[in-house]
């Protein structure tokens, strides 16, 4: 094994509270502002998958996070003027990475290639590594490769670029599903267990939900088990 290859949102980062806490400071207190978050984000599989199924072309996250922030602040009955709605948008290249991210990375970090494998593109990614303190060898995921995970290109075209064969690669991730494509590609996996992704009553992605290589709960006990 040469590299491991991290999803991003909800694996390293704290999505949800991230993007609640701007939310009330942009939208204000009578805005449920994790409701809010919540329903943002459940339109990101919708978009992704305007361009997975070839309905629409290769198009940036950012781009489809605005489109779908356009649709909740109008369900939610909120105006925006346009620069607060980019500074809202951008919400996303600032979220704050789980307590035990930047210390497990640093230590992996000494033993392998790490890098995401997120579906965010490079400037939202570089964005956060900055603000959070990431310390990745790389950025690549979906927009390097013009793939949306879970398409088997996502995974692929990325070994590729780093020079690697599939079995030399391990995908990091707290979601199963993620993990089973990049299983399916000759990927070693790794689970990593973020029950409080979706907040409170999350009800998915509880616990490790197939034989995967390793299953953790936090990226700091994935470097212990790899011997960092």
């Amino acid at each position: 094994m040469k590299a491991l290859l991290f999803d991003v949102f909800g694996t390293v980062v704290d999505w949800r509270t991230s993007v609640a806490r701007e939310v009330g400071s942009l939208c204000g207190s009578d805005v449920d502002s994790y409701a809010f978050a919540d329903r943002w984000r459940s339109l990101y599989q919708p978009a992704m998958e305007q361009v997975r199924s070839g309905a629409r072309p290769f198009t940036r996250l950012d781009r489809l996070h605005h489109e779908s922030l356009s649709t909740v602040l109008s369900e939610f009955d909120i105006q925006l003027g346009d620069a607060d709605m980019a500074s809202l948008n951008l919400a996303w290249h600032r979220l704050d990475p789980w307590p035990d991210s930047v210390l497990g990375l640093t230590r992996l970090r000494t033993e392998f290639i790490i890098a995401p494998l997120s579906n965010g593109n490079i400037s939202l990614l570089l964005d956060m590594a900055k603000n959070a303190g990431l310390p990745w060898d790389a950025i690549l995921g979906a927009e390097p490769v013009r793939a949306y995970k879970p398409m088997p290109d996502a995974y692929l075209r990325t070994a590729d670029i780093l020079g690697l064969e599939p079995s030399e690669c391990m995908m990091v991730a707290a979601h199963n599903s993620d993990l089973a494509a990049a299983a399916d590609c000759g990927f070693a996996t790794a689970f990593v267990a973020r029950p409080l992704e979706h907040g409170p009553a999350q009800t998915t992605d509880l616990a490790a939900e197939s034989d995967w290589t390793y299953s953790v709960d936090s990226i700091e006990s994935l470097a212990t088990q790899l011997g960092c």
